[in-house]
């Protein structure tokens, strides 16, 4: 294990924790008034599944220094908090591997034997990417193995893909927002998801974050390729800013935690160590469970 593998990806998981659970507090119409003004609800912020799950693959590459799939899904299974608003397909699918089924049968059944295409796996996955950033072929493997053990739709593995490779090209190279959004198109499958990308490229010049969701999606179908391009564009407009990438997510509404979550995990690659983060922000989320590990 690499001493700078571990600090990029438990910066980039601190900056999904955050934007997780900030982005939890507007999980209500877009026109919410501390939304509207720019304003920090009251602390303590609680983070969601998005983190839960998140965790569970820093731990993993901790232990194993790859995506150990049998060890990633026992994870998710064993540290399941009923309370942190997972999806009724994932939840009974962790409950049931608590039970002793075969994870893979369990996800590849998955809405009538077609896998789920959510955006679960891209939600969590930035902490991957930030780990094996300088190998990106091998960000796209480890991404697709930390997939399919809950999402084996093709473009829930395409979102997860292109989530990593942002999180591994933030983490190594100061580039142009444009230069950014290429690179994630070169390693991303075809997919619905990679042609949401490729617009998301050309709206860069796009200041509005609402007009940008509108043509992109926010999450509110809760699929990958209604997630994913939104987050990018997000994210690739605002790599140095993580504050000023926080509020033009959440201001599109939709799925304001995993979109958060996503574009935080990102940002934190970007940042590179947790004290890079936005201090009070950081003192102000729910701490991460003792299991993971860090400090």
């Amino acid at each position: 294990m690499s001493a700078d593998s571990l600090t990029r990806a438990t910066a980039s998981l601190y900056g999904l924790a955050i934007g997780d659970a900030l982005g939890s507090q507007f999980f209500v119409p877009a026109n919410h008034p501390f939304l509207l003004s720019r304003t920090l609800p009251p602390a303590p912020w609680q983070w969601t599944d998005d983190t839960e799950m998140a965790c569970s693959i820093h731990r993993v590459l901790a232990d194993h220094g790859t995506v150990d799939q049998d060890a990633l899904a026992h994870s998710f299974a064993a540290h399941q908090d009923f309370d942190r608003g997972y999806g009724p397909a994932t939840g009974r699918m962790l409950r049931l591997v608590r039970e002793g089924h075969d994870w893979r049968a369990l996800a590849a059944d998955l809405f009538d034997g077609k896998g789920s295409w959510g955006n679960g796996a891209a939600m969590r996955v930035a902490p991957l990417g930030a780990w094996f950033a300088g190998d990106l072929p091998e960000v796209v493997r480890q991404a697709e193995l930390s997939a399919t053990v809950t999402h084996t739709h093709p473009e829930a593995v395409a979102g997860a893909v292109a989530v990593a490779v942002a999180a591994g090209i933030a983490a190594q190279e100061d580039l142009s927002p444009g230069a950014f959004l290429d690179q994630i198109l070169e390693l991303t499958p075809a997919s619905t998801v990679r042609d949401g990308i490729a617009e998301a490229r050309t709206l860069l010049t796009v200041a509005d974050p609402s007009l940008a969701a509108r043509m992109l999606g926010n999450g509110r179908n809760v699929s990958a390729h209604d997630t994913v391009p939104f987050t990018l564009w997000a994210a690739a407009r605002h790599l140095g800013d993580f504050e000023r990438a926080f509020w033009d997510t959440a201001s599109a509404g939709g799925d304001v935690d995993t979109t958060c979550a996503i574009v935080g995990g990102i940002l934190g690659a970007r940042a590179g160590s947790p004290e890079r983060l936005p201090a009070a922000w950081a003192r102000a989320t729910e701490r991460l469970p003792d299991w993971v590990g860090v400090p």
